[in-house]
């Protein structure tokens, strides 16, 4: 299971999205008051998780959105391999490559040996934080 629904108004800034299909990261939440005709509004302003696009969604506070399930794990760098970084997940031993981050913090200190916090959202993994 990758996403969950929750109600649109119940959203606030740090949690999570999906809008256009992309897990984001929730930025600026404002609501509006309802009107003669209508419910009242959530408008959404969120960052992607993978591509660090802003996005922004406008819904009913009552509407259901998507909430990605985030599951952080901690992980072993195996080795450099230029554009990746080959890890070892040290629950399940299981090793993967994942792209290296853009952060220029963190890519300076991706060494063998190194253990990294990886978050697995959607199917796609990242590295957040050096531990």
């Amino acid at each position: 299971m990758s996403t969950k629904p929750v109600d649109a108004g119940s959203l606030k800034p740090g949690s999570f999205v999906v809008i256009d299909g992309e897990p984001c990261k929730v930025v600026e939440v404002e609501k509006s008051k309802p009107g003669k005709h209508g419910s009242a509004k959530a408008r959404i302003v969120a960052i992607g998780l993978f591509d660090n696009v802003k996005r922004t969604l406008i819904a009913p506070t009552d509407a259901r959105v998507d909430v990605p399930v985030v599951s952080k794990r901690t992980a072993q760098v195996i080795s450099d391999l230029g554009s990746t970084v080959q890890l070892m997940d040290l629950s399940t031993y299981e090793v993967y490559e994942v792209r290296k981050p853009v952060e220029e913090e963190l890519r300076s200190v991706l060494t063998p040996g190194t253990e990294v916090e990886v978050w697995e959202v959607m199917g796609r993994r990242k590295i957040m934080r050096v531990k």
